[in-house]
């Protein structure tokens, strides 16, 4: 029986309970049996800023997904040199797991700007998209079906619940010395103390 695998890529910094419940409801509204968390590489446009390392990145996301067997960490975006397209992380993963299917999970947000992507056709060929649509998104989708006529029967649509966390703000909290208990799991609360991460945010 053919595999479906969930791509579910950001910076993930810190990850958060919003992140964990798009993804477990992401797996289950699509039939994932399982979902590849892909930590993005360091965005050379950022240099100078305070980012978090790749490494306790990928520290915080094994720490945030350790309790589910559905999740698993992919590393294919820190392992080699930027610029990384979804494209071609897509083909990576692909040649890793031959005989899935792929399901690409993206917000509503990202979907409007598709179009300009890099090759977005061939990412639809290469994945169904899953996209987590927010009532306030605005999506041109009969402009972009008619860009991409195959984007009509490769999409579906996750009905997620709206949680207001964002790393942003997490960070922002952190730096203001609030908690952030029971915004995160505790592992990665403890990471962050254990790092001291965003203390400059």
């Amino acid at each position: 029986m053919t595999q479906r695998i969930g791509v579910f890529g950001g910076t993930f910094d810190p990850p958060h309970y919003g992140h964990l419940i798009l993804a477990q409801t992401a797996a289950e509204q699509l039939n994932l049996d399982h979902v590849l968390w892909v930590p993005a590489g360091l965005n050379p446009l950022k240099a100078g800023k305070n980012i978090t390392s790749v490494a306790q990145r990928l520290r915080l996301v094994g720490a945030a997904i350790s309790n589910n067997d559905m999740f698993s960490l992919c590393t294919v975006d820190t392992e080699r040199p930027a610029p990384h397209y979804t494209i071609d992380t897509l083909r990576i993963i692909q040649t890793q797991y031959p005989n899935a299917e792929l399901v690409f999970l993206m917000g509503g947000d990202s979907l409007a700007s598709f179009a300009r992507w890099r090759a977005p056709d061939e990412i639809i060929n290469v994945a169904q998209l899953g996209v987590m649509r927010r009532p306030d998104d605005d999506i041109p989708l009969a402009a972009l079906t008619e860009l991409l006529p195959a984007l009509e029967q490769r999409l579906s649509w996750i009905d997620a619940p709206l949680i207001e966390i964002s790393a942003t703000n997490l960070r922002r909290r952190t730096a203001q010395n609030k908690t952030i208990r029971y915004y995160v799991p505790e592992l990665v609360r403890l990471l962050i103390t254990d790092f001291a991460l965003y203390a400059q945010e």
